[in-house]
């Protein structure tokens, strides 16, 4: 059983343009108190086939945290498109929103994010270069993917039935739609693009 879940994230102002900060309305509650901070992040996934085009969008400690509900907006700067393959720009590419406590991610939710021109002449004929200030990014906050990691809260309470470390084979995943297995939890960027 986890320390702390998830229990409702809301994307504010979507659709967007591209260029417009992310903003990101979590709640969650804790179950028991935890001494250290929980460290929030949002990565854009900059390409399916490399994970150096990922960027982390902004990473946040929140904490110590004790027992209750939490509520906050998390806000990022959209992502540097410089770094990110113009052929990458258009299309659909994922958001990972994640929660990692000392250093151990316990749990990922993953968006579909789909970038498309905000003019339909512009969508049936593309300019040669990206006109990045005319895209409109659309997340589908609907259909999110969740994947929950096993992780030990409390190191050093293990003979008190403490959750042990992380094992790979014992993630869980959940969605909408559970057609597939659980990720990896290094590949789940990756994954959900292949869908």
């Amino acid at each position: 059983m986890s320390a702390v879940n998830i229990t409702n994230v809301t994307v504010l102002g979507n659709p967007s343009s591209f260029l417009n900060p992310f903003q990101f309305e979590i709640s969650y509650e804790c179950l028991t108190p935890l001494k250290d901070d929980l460290e929030w992040k949002l990565v854009y996934v900059g390409s399916a086939e490399d994970e150096t085009y990922d960027q982390v969008l902004e990473s946040v400690l929140v904490g110590p945290v004790n027992v209750g509900s939490y509520r906050f907006v998390l806000e990022a700067d959209p992502p540097d498109s410089s770094k990110i393959q113009e052929e990458d720009i258009i299309g659909v590419t994922v958001l990972l929103l994640t929660c990692s406590y000392m250093g151990q991610e316990f749990v990922r939710v993953g968006y579909y994010v789909n970038n498309d021109y905000d003019d339909e002449q512009l969508k049936e004929e593309p300019p040669l270069r990206v006109l990045i200030d005319r895209i409109q990014r659309n997340i589908l906050a609907d259909k999110p993917r969740v994947t929950k990691f096993p992780i030990n809260f409390h190191p050093g309470n293990n003979e008190c039935g403490e959750q042990s470390p992380l094992v790979p084979d014992q993630t869980t995943e959940t969605a909408l739609t559970e057609e597939e297995p659980p990720a990896s939890p290094d590949k789940v960027g990756t994954d959900i693009l292949s869908n």
